[in-house]
């Protein structure tokens, strides 16, 4: 259903060398690219992740409650992407663990460069 999401970004150059950076780690590269945003996907047909400047030419700012959810198929991976997030500058918002009630779900969150929230997970539910 999602084709992609923005995050918004004060700092271009920054932000895609972050994002070139932690995207590799999962076999994802840039689908989409100009001076004002660049999207990065693990396929064509994928759902995938963007940064820009804000159209508007006002400072991009941080959404209240807003998160992106990276979904990975392992929890090797869920921890190879946050330890590279925090590697390349990004800050811990939960370290990798099980998390709640929601038996099987496998979360590590963090934020980029410019302060957006992230997390990687992957779901191993019961049948």
């Amino acid at each position: 259903m999602i084709g992609y999401v923005t995050l918004g970004t004060n700092d271009m150059e920054k932000a895609v060398e972050f994002y070139d950076q932690l995207f590799a780690t999962i076999g994802a590269g840039r689908f989409i690219e100009t001076e004002q945003f660049v999207a990065w996907a693990t396929g064509k047909n994928s759902a995938g992740v963007s940064v820009t400047k804000p159209y508007d030419g006002k400072p991009a700012t941080v959404g209240n409650g807003n998160m992106v959810a990276i979904m990975l198929d392992s929890t090797d991976k869920v921890d190879a992407f946050y330890k590279k997030a925090l590697e390349l500058g990004g800050s811990c918002e939960g370290e990798p663990g099980l998390r709640g009630e929601m038996a099987g779900f496998y979360a590590a969150y963090f934020r980029d460069l410019d302060g957006n929230k992230l997390n990687a997970f992957h779901m191993d539910m019961p049948e």
